[in-house]
This record gives structure tokens, sequence and C-alpha cells, in this order.
């Protein structure tokens, strides 16, 4: 009797034990290499003009880590384990960083239609509706004044349109130079006086402290309508305005290849640098790709293509990885 009973009290130690090393999370998140999908089923324009390639979108996929993931992500190539607040600031719900990241896909979809439409030379129309706080970052002198959702009128007196506006006025500032800020939230119209102050991880560059987004109004024909599901961040800019401006243009630019890229794209054209880009690479050469797009950053040192090129070789890909600081060079790229 006493040994039945040890073997089910073993036992019961042993299903708890291993529910534990696969389902507690630890403050942990593991990024590794996702998927690259093509693109023509996620973007639908009228009367397209049809290619014989894809363009594709490059995940990484990411989720806090369990003691199991945690212990494998060690030995795998491209798994990288990161501490939980480098990934979600503290007090920030899984699900509230899962919209966020939503959010930053919409924005980045308007941009890489306004760029593909206008590359394209179809009809566009943009109404800009305001610039609004998206977050006031933690330990910045705009953490106590300034809450998401506050509608940004003017800085010191000057009206802005665009998140950029503001960004390019507080850059040319000083530490310890005060702005003022007139604010609306909800009904009221508000003053707010901020210092500027250096990023705490960018001592060289100074600001109040805040993440921005301009709300625009953009119309255009013929009409696009974008499906990306559950995808979120910014980093397919790139890939869906060539997408767009595939679908919008007689050329097939794609020649019957299997494009694939990363980059955070603005309404400028110009292309941003992204996170994960080395497991973007094992991504995209697992699905066959033939070309992959990677943010040059001016050819500064350690830069996107740098890191993807690094993996490139290590993996032994046939791709040819393209340098690209703007649209307008991966389109080069591609019509040559």
């Amino acid at each position: 009797m006493k040994s039945n009973k040890r073997v089910i009290i073993t036992g019961i130690i042993a299903i708890l034990f291993v529910a534990f090393l696969g389902a507690y999370r630890l403050p942990y998140y593991i990024y590794k290499p996702g998927t690259a999908d093509a693109l023509q089923p996620f973007v639908e324009i009228a009367d397209a003009y049809p290619s014989e390639g894809d363009m594709h979108l490059v995940t990484v996929r990411g989720g806090q880590a369990t003691p199991i993931q945690w212990a494998l992500a060690k030995v795998r190539s491209y798994h990288e384990v990161v501490p939980l607040e480098q990934v979600r600031p503290e007090g920030i719900s899984e699900d509230e960083y899962f919209h966020a990241q939503l959010q930053l896909m919409e924005s980045s979809q308007e941009a890489a239609k306004v760029v593909a439409y206008e590359s394209a030379g179809r009809d566009i129309t943009i109404d800009y509706e305001g610039v609004f706080v998206v977050q006031a970052l933690k330990g910045m002198p705009a953490e106590d004044e300034l809450e998401p959702g506050d509608e940004i009128l003017s800085v010191n007196g000057e009206e802005i349109s665009e998140s950029d506006e503001l960004v390019n006025y507080v850059e040319r500032l000083s530490e310890g130079d005060e702005v003022t800020l007139t604010i609306k939230r909800g009904d009221e119209t508000l003053s707010k006086d901020i210092q500027v102050a250096p990023f705490p991880d960018d001592p060289d560059k100074v600001g109040v402290g805040i993440s921005l987004v301009t709300d625009r109004s953009v119309e255009v024909n013929p009409e696009v309508n974008v499906k990306s599901g559950d995808i979120g961040g910014p980093s397919a800019g790139l890939m869906f305005s060539l997408e767009m401006y595939d679908q919008l243009t007689e050329e097939d630019i794609t020649k019957g290849r299997e494009v694939c890229g990363t980059g955070e794209i603005n309404y400028e054209g110009e292309v941003g640098r992204i996170g994960g880009i080395d497991k973007k690479v094992v991504a995209a050469d697992r699905e066959g790709c033939d070309v992959f797009f990677a943010p040059n950053e001016g050819e500064e040192e350690g830069s996107n293509y740098e890191v993807a090129m690094e993996a490139a070789e290590d993996i032994g890909t046939g791709m040819d990885v393209v340098a690209v600081d703007t649209f307008e060079d991966a389109l080069n790229y591609l019509s040559e």
C-alpha cells in the first residue's frame, strides 16, 4: 500500500514538473525565424496587373518563454532570448503590446500605399487630421505631462500637421531647452512646458520623450484592400509598397522571381532599420527566395545589411542580399 502511494505521489510530482517546464512563463522573450509569405493574397487592388513571381512578407516569430523553450533556444541557431522588459515595457499587458504592434502594421501599410501610388502615378489624395501621442517614454520629461491620445496642435506657437515637423523642431534644440506644446485632451486645450533631455539609450539625441503618429486620411483610385491578419509591426512597409506598385503597373517587376525583404518605410519612401533581420534571412532562405532586400542605413557600421550578409554567408544561401536605402533603390534593382 505504501509503495502504491509513493508511486502515485511520484507520478503527481512528475506531472506537475512537466507542466511547469511546458507552461510556466519566464520573464524572457524568444525571437526565432518566422515565415516568408507571398503578399499577393494579402493585397487586393481592382484590375491589378498579374505577375509571374511574388513579393514576400518575412516575419520573426516571438513569444514569452517557458523553461523548455528557454533551454532549447539557448542551443538553437538564430533563436534569441531577451529579457521581457526589453520587449514589453513594465505595466503593458501582452494584449496591449499586441494591439500596439497591429497599429504599427496599419501605419506601415498606409505609408506603403502612399509611396506605391505616387510612384506608379495613380490617383491619391491625402488629408492631414492631426498628430497624436502614442506613448510617453518612461524616465523622459514628457512622462508626467502628456498622455496617449493627446493631440499636439503646436510647438512654441508653430502649428504642426505631421509628426516629423515636431521631431525635426525638437532635434535642433539642446539639453535643458524648454518647449511649449499646445495640446488637445478631450474637450480641453492645454499648454505644457516641457524640457528637452537626452534619450537614455541614445545620449547623442535629445527630445521630450514621446512616440507620435500622424492621423492621415488617404484616398486612392483604384481602391486597395490589405488583409494582414494578426501580423504586427512596421517592418513589412517596403515589401507592401513593392507589391502594391507591382499590381498597379503593367511591367512585371518580379520577372518571375521570389522577392523577399524587410524594412520600415516612411511617406518619403525612405527605408528604415528593423529588428531580427538575421532571423528573417533564415526564413526567406527556407522559403526559397531569390532576392532579399535589407535596409542599408547609409552604410553605417553594423547596419541591417551587414547583419543580413553575415547571416546569409553563415547559412550558405544562394539569395542575392541587396542593400537599399529607399523604395527607389529596390525598384531600380528589380527593373534592371
